[in-house]
């Protein structure tokens, strides 16, 4: 938002506070000041004038050149060479900006706006002493196509710094702050800070012509969407240049002017904040069947509407778009942009003015589905108080009937199916002390609430404040202290101590395990990600068998998305951390990333949605960096990211564990596993299916992944660590190969050993596994070391070929596995 200096004088006396001094005012109240910009602060003040043309001869030796006389109230008028289009022979009286030589100006010619210094110089044979100046060479804008014409009450002789300098605050405003995006709302603001009267009267228009009754027919069909719609009629214009004072003060607001009709609707949208349009009155048609009067429809698009804005593009229309329409279709879509069949056009001579209340949400959704960021839609989208749209109204019609010589129909064509309730916020001076931290007495309450307009009534330390219409942000206590602490000044609010003891801390099992794990799996050599907690169906089917997809249903939706890619809330981790490594395996060649959050699962009955916490692991890219002494890395697979839950398994104190193979997408097949501890089920890991990686636009290499319940892990760990003494007598390795069929799990065989091995056998590894010749076919080898080792002696050898014999016969009894020679 730029704030013109000059314009907001006209509102608020700011009197001896310097711009510095009133920029960092405004940006500690929450109106942050980006920027400032000092226009003509580098005119020089004894060389650049208000300069009146005496007369224009013609130049003797070039066409295309006059020789215009500028008095400018020196001791005698200077002659100067220009080829300014809008110079003629024969000309005189016109106001310019004159420059002496010696002024310094920017090279119109330049790319850069360097700046140079002003020579006398003869132009085809004829001295000029100086030159009158173009909005590019004053670096007032990058126009160079004629010279810079001043109004007429430009005061001869006056330093060009005096008459067109000026400064502009450039505020980045936040959302909340929608009331500010108008400059009688930062007038109130500074108003307020400043403790200075506000001078804004209530607009008014001198309404001559005939009633506007009848002669528009108002229908809003869609009153959720749209608060209220205030129409004015102005007939007999003139469509015209606007007056210079208005597009000076629209440039400096950096909106570029075009006509007086759509001056008149910008400058009052940057003036009071809310935006308008305006109709060509005859360009609207009336319902069908109908002659008379011309329709105006406010509702939502029809499925498959068409339109093409004032950009000359031609929208497609969705049916949550609000649209504005006259008997016949659609002729602007609702905040955001007019219709190019109902422009104002140099023909226009009557105007229907829109000034209306719309859905911010509705508005900023539109707004962005179509990409049209404009300044109505900005607006809008952050929320407007429907009281505006009559103020607005009123005063847009009353210029165009000063400047554009229209006449006003009577009255206002007024919808408001649901009028803004009035808000008052109670509370006590105690509350203010207790949340601000400093001691506020209820006068200087009332004083500060007063200076924001709202209304104040007090009984003893409560006071009721009554909101006014125009701040749609304040419904609650704290919106008053907000509002209190930004006009008292946060750097008055003192910063305090605690004064009492902190109370004991308990400590909270759940993230204290959450941490520990973290410290784990960063110990492994991966990193953490957060991501969005938003999803669409789109991306989580790509996690789906083929044929398949997600049941909304399943899913919880934003009642306002602000897209449809973050629509929904996810109930897995697993295609954010896929999207996450498809991105990053762009820019790296390895990535190694886990995230811990939550996940949202319907809840029938429940106010709020089930918000399990889970764990995901992603792994991606050569196992080791590629270096000149190593050899060709290997792509990490299944088995580091087993290591790495074999490692979180064990660090948590986690028995009982066993892996199952899975078959679930979006997991490989014979590439994934279960983990089960005891008799639930702790997550799933693997690597990704080609499918899967396709839809992601993965590599072809391994792609490990893996989720497990947090709340399960969390619940059964047990981070005492139980410690054995040392083995006092020594143990007795043995090899054992056995030959099974391949879809049995390694797990359930080394399961079987332990069983069969107990209570002697201490461990139990696989070394090896191996197909091939001299197997079967459909079967396997596996090769795993025991370890035999008792507590209280050392065993002999009799004593361990018998537990390794009986190992062998519970093999082959429960497995079918033979012994392999």
């Amino acid at each position: 938002m730029r704030v013109p200096l000059s314009w907001l004088k006209e509102y608020v006396d700011i009197g001896d506070i310097t711009v510095d001094e009133l920029a960092e005012r405004l940006t500690l109240a929450g109106l942050e000041v980006v920027g400032i910009e000092r226009i003509g602060d580098w005119w020089d003040r004894d060389k650049i004038f208000v300069g009146q043309i005496v007369r224009v001869d013609p130049h003797p030796n070039a066409d295309r050149l006059t020789l215009p006389t500028v008095e400018y109230g020196g001791p005698e008028p200077i002659t100067v060479v220009t080829g300014a289009p809008n110079i003629r022979a024969g000309d005189a009286g016109q106001k310019v900006a004159l420059a002496l030589a010696g002024a310094v100006l920017i090279d119109g010619y330049s790319e850069d706006r360097r700046k140079t210094t002003l020579k006398p110089t003869k132009i085809r044979g004829v001295r000029s002493a100086g030159m009158v100046c173009s909005e590019r060479e004053l670096g007032l804008s990058d126009s160079h196509e004629g010279i810079l014409i001043l109004p007429d009450d430009a005061p001869v002789g006056m330093p060009l710094a005096d008459y067109l300098g000026d400064v502009v605050l450039d505020l980045d405003l936040t959302p909340n702050l929608a009331r500010c995006f108008s400059m009688i709302g930062v007038a109130r603001e500074v108003a307020a800070l400043l403790g200075r009267p506000l001078k804004v009267e209530e607009p008014t228009m001198e309404a001559t012509g005939p009633s506007i009754e009848g002669q528009i027919d108002l229908e809003i069909a869609d009153p959720d969407l749209c608060a209220r719609y205030t129409a004015a009629l102005i007939k007999g214009v003139k469509i015209g240049p606007s007056p210079w004072w208005m597009q000076r003060r629209l440039t400096l607001a950096g909106m570029r002017p075009i006509n007086n009709i759509v001056d008149i609707t910008n400058y009052v949208m940057l003036e009071w904040g809310q935006p308008l349009h305006a109709f060509d009155y005859h360009a609207l048609r009336p319902r069908p069947g109908k002659a008379h009067p011309p329709a105006i429809i406010v509702r939502r698009a029809r499925p498959g509407e068409k339109m093409t804005t004032l950009d000359g593009v031609e929208r497609q229309l969705t049916e949550d778009m609000l649209l504005i329409c006259d008997g016949a279709g659609p002729v602007a879509i609702a905040g955001v942009m007019g219709g190019l069949e109902s422009e104002v056009t140099d023909q226009t001579t009557d105007i229907l003015l829109e000034s209306a209340n719309f859905d911010a949400i509705n508005n900023r959704r539109t707004a962005q589905a179509l990409r049209m960021s404009t300044e109505a839609s900005a607006r809008f989208g952050r929320g407007i108080a429907p009281s505006m749209t009559v103020r607005a109204a009123r005063r847009a019609a009353q210029l165009m009937r000063e400047l554009a010589g229209g006449e006003i129909a009577q009255g206002l064509a007024d919808l408001y199916p649901h009028p803004q309730e009035t808000v008052v916020v109670t509370f006590t001076t105690a509350e203010v002390e207790r949340i601000l931290g400093v001691h506020m007495s209820v006068e200087e309450i009332v004083d500060i609430l007063r200076r924001l307009e709202f209304q104040c009534r007090v009984e003893g330390e409560t006071i009721h404040a009554t909101v006014p219409d125009h701040r749609l942000d304040v419904r609650i206590p704290a919106d008053i202290m907000e509002e209190l602490a930004r006009v008292y000044g946060y750097d008055r609010i003192p910063s305090t101590l605690l004064a009492d003891e902190l109370p004991p801390q308990r400590r909270f099992h759940q993230l204290e395990t959450e941490e520990f794990i973290r410290d784990v799996l960063v110990g492994c050599g991966l990193q953490e990600v957060i991501t969005y907690s938003l999803t669409s169906l789109e991306v989580e089917g790509r996690l789906y068998p083929e044929g398949e997809s997600p049941r909304p249903e399943d899913f919880i939706r934003l009642a306002n998305p602000l897209s449809s890619e973050r629509e929904y809330l996810r109930r897995s981790l697993k295609a954010s951390l896929l999207s996450t490594v498809a991105s990053n395996l762009r820019h790296t060649p390895q990535v190694s990333i886990f995230e811990i959050a939550a996940v949202f699962e319907p809840a029938p009955g429940e106010l709020l949605p089930r918000e399990p916490m889970r764990l995901a692991v992603a792994m991606a890219g050569p196992r080791q960096p590629l270096a000149w002494h190593t050899p060709a890395p290997e792509n990490m697979d299944f088995f580091d990211l087993k290591g790495v839950v074999e490692v979180l398994m064990e660090r948590l104190g986690l028995d009982e564990v066993t892996y199952e193979p899975a078959r679930e997408m979006p997991f490989l097949p014979g590439r994934a596993a279960v983990v089960r501890i005891g008799e639930e089920t702790a997550g799933v890991f693997g690597e990704v299916h080609p499918l899967v990686k396709e839809r992601f636009e993965l590599p072809a290499a391994p792609v490990c992944l893996a989720e497990f319940d947090l709340d399960l892990l969390v619940r059964l760990a047990k981070r005492t660590p139980y410690v054995e003494s040392l083995p006092r007598y020594p143990g007795v390795a043995e090899d054992i190969a056995v030959v099974v069929d391949r879809e049995v799990p390694a797990e359930q065989v080394r399961k079987a050993i332990m069983e069969a091995g107990a209570p002697l056998l201490r461990r139990a590894y696989l070394f090896d596994v191996y197909q091939g010749p001299q197997i079967p076919e459909n079967k396997k080898s596996l090769a795993f070391s025991l370890l035999y080792q008792a507590p209280d002696r050392t065993l002999t050898d009799e004593e361990v070929r018998k537990y390794h014999q009986r190992i062998v016969q519970h093999l082959e009894k429960t497995l079918g596995a033979t012994l392999r020679a």
